[in-house]
């Protein structure tokens, strides 16, 4: 019984203790960012308590409870407080006369929240008070806009800014009120609760033409390089006054397209689309579009948008056209045609208005340009350059459509001119290209030798490459047994390339880099001269052939190292403007490309036709010019196609 009446005594002296620690502060404040903000504050505590050593005062931020460490923003005893209000506070209130009145300077967004206040009166008498102000720290200041807007009756605009802090006042001013009808202005100070604000209020009469309109409010605080701005726009309710459509327009048949309708009222209007006598659709908003898709010619006419919200109506039409591109172009199936042979393509189509039709060939312009739905294309006498891909384009103003086929023209094969036979520094070189389609073979014969050289003969190093409608082919003959009868190399080099339409065989003509060929300097002095040196060295070494050999009929090309012998005849034929114009065409840049991939170590091919394999070479000759050549033995002195020809021999 004594403990429960202990109990009892207890309760009711803490309450009657707690009744008497009391703090006054307002709930809510409000500031400016980089502004500063007096918190009012007062507070009791019972008339029981002496204070021991006078009276201390602490701030917290976000929450009273101390054991819970929360954010020191002032401390009487000490400055330390939390890093981001170092600086920032310091109290205006005597604590002696129970005033706890802070001001923070300086606020950031940061600082928005509930501040508390503790007071230490010594010894065990320390009281958190669970009142607390929230402070709102604000970056524009507020406008109070009426609910709804409407037309012709009067509004009253309200900007409030809030007045805190005594170091500085705001000023208010309105902005974009140029074009309201006759605007009045009107400031008013108002403070409640030991908070302050001030306000501006702008009175006007809108207009429809003020829908949509910005209007702002800016705060400014005098000697200060702070601005605080807000915008809003004004919704002015009325009635329809505009609509607006898209404008007549033609699209392609087949197409879709979207009619757009904007209806200028406040509220929303009821939005309709019509089409003769048929509601296509719908909708109660400020636009709406019609979607009309693969379009025929039936749906050509007049569209009308209506809008309507109640206050009146209103509505728009406009003309949709109905046109279509050409359609796909038939043509000629993909052919096949032999060299020489004649050819018409045929282009058909159907437009509105009549297409155009132009034929390409691998995109450029052949033939003329026809304004018609039909147009013939005539090839004579195709030459292999017609090959490729033809195509018929059909336009007109509102398009364009084009087919496409592939021409493929076979003709026999053809020796190119850049076949020959080249000295390099093991031994002679011999490359053949060929163009023809389809692509041809290539072998080369050694008619002397009764051997033929392909792809399956490994005796010798032989190269062959395809590209297109070219063929390449290339041997290299070194001293190891393409030695003739006598000792020497004497061979004769013959190409000969086959497709299905034809066969032809040449003999490869040699012919000798330009590093190695002696020129004639023009003038009757040096022509003399060099003719005497060539006697001069033609009777030195025939001496010396007397003193090292004693047969007088052995050739003196058998002392020169690397033996290498062959004949070489081409014709000059009527073939040979046709060889160049491919060559160009169809080989273009591809013949020193293949030259120079073959080139590798000193066992590959060396390059034929330049002057790169040449450069690294060291040797001695004479050029020798013959009138007429000695008949070989047991022949005619002759190739195979009865032209002259002279065999050299070395050993």
């Amino acid at each position: 019984m004594k403990c429960l009446e202990l109990l009892l005594f207890l309760l009711l002296f803490v309450r009657d203790i707690g009744a008497q620690w009391n703090v006054w502060m307002p709930r809510d404040i409000s500031a400016m960012t980089n502004s500063c903000v007096v918190i009012p504050c007062t507070f009791m505590y019972p008339a029981s308590i002496r204070p021991y050593r006078g009276i201390h005062g602490i701030w917290y931020f976000g929450q009273p409870y101390p054991q819970l460490f929360p954010p020191v923003v002032y401390k009487s005893r000490t400055e330390i407080v939390h890093e981001s209000y170092k600086g920032r506070t310091r109290l205006l209130g005597d604590l002696l006369q129970k005033n706890c009145t802070l001001q923070i300077s300086n606020i950031g967004a940061e600082h928005s929240g509930r501040y508390y206040f503790r007071a230490d009166l010594g010894g065990a008498n320390i009281y958190t008070y669970p009142d607390f102000t929230e402070l709102k720290v604000l970056d524009q200041p507020n406008i109070d806009v009426p609910e709804e807007i409407v037309t012709d009756e009067s509004l009253d605009l309200t900007c409030y800014a809030p007045d805190n802090c005594p170091e500085m006042s705001p000023e208010i001013h309105w902005m974009y009120t140029d074009y309201l009808p006759d605007p009045l202005f009107t400031t008013d100070f108002v403070e409640e609760g030991n908070t302050a604000v001030m306000s501006s209020t702008l009175t006007f009469t809108p207009r429809p033409m003020h829908n949509g309109q910005l209007l702002g409010c800016r705060v400014h605080y005098p000697n200060t390089t702070f601005f605080y701005e807000r915008l809003i726009s004004l919704d002015v309710k009325y009635a329809p006054r505009k609509v607006w459509v898209n404008v007549s327009q033609e699209v392609m048949e087949g197409n879709s397209v979207v009619l757009h309708c904007d209806v200028d009222s406040n509220p929303p209007p009821r939005i309709s689309w019509h089409f003769k006598d048929e509601e296509l659709m719908s909708d109660i908003a400020s636009n709406a579009s019609l979607y009309l898709e693969s379009l025929t010619p039936e749906q050509e006419g007049v569209y009308t948008c209506v809008g309507d919200n109640g206050y009146g109506v209103m509505n728009t039409s406009l003309y949709l056209a109905v046109r279509y591109p050409p359609r796909e172009p038939w043509v000629n199936g993909s052919l096949t045609v032999l060299e020489g042979t004649s050819l018409a393509l045929h282009c058909g189509t159907q437009g509105n208005p009549a297409p155009t039709l132009t034929w390409l060939k691998d995109g450029e312009l052949v033939g003329t340009i026809t304004a018609d739905e039909v147009s013939v294309l005539e090839l004579l006498e195709i030459r292999p350059q017609a090959d490729g891909t033809y195509r018929c384009l059909a336009e007109n103003e509102h398009g364009r459509a084009s087919t496409s086929l592939n021409i493929t023209v076979e003709f026999a094969p053809i020796l190119l001119d850049d076949s020959k036979c080249t000295i390099v520094r093991e031994g002679v070189q011999c490359v053949c290209i060929a163009s023809g389609n389809p692509e041809p073979s290539i072998e080369f014969y050694l008619p002397d030798l009764n051997i033929t050289i392909n792809e399956t003969n490994g005796r010798f190093n032989y190269y062959t490459h395809s590209d297109g409608y070219t063929s390449t082919g290339m041997i290299k003959l070194r001293d190891k047994g393409e030695r003739g009868n006598n000792g020497g190399t004497a061979v004769h080099v013959h190409c000969s390339i086959t497709n299905m339409y034809g066969t032809e065989t040449i003999r490869l003509e040699l012919q000798q880099e330009k590093k190695y060929m002696m020129a004639v300097i023009v003038g009757t002095i040096g022509g003399v001269a060099v003719i005497a040196f060539i006697i001069a060295a033609v009777r030195y070494v025939g001496q010396n052939n007397k003193k090292e050999n004693s047969n007088p009929g052995q050739d003196v090309g058998s002392k020169v190292e690397n033996p290498s012998m062959f004949y070489s005849a081409v014709k000059k034929d009527k073939q040979s403007l046709r060889k160049k114009v491919l060559k160009t065409e169809l080989l273009g840049s591809k013949f020193n490309s293949i030259l120079e991939e073959s080139t590798g170590d000193d066992s590959d091919y060396q390059p034929v036709g330049s002057m790169a394999g040449l450069e690294r070479q060291e040797l001695n000759y004479a050029a020798l010019e013959f009138m007429r050549g000695r008949p070989r033995e047991g022949g005619l002195g002759r190739g195979d196609d009865g032209s002259d020809y002279t065999e050299i021999k070395a050993k």
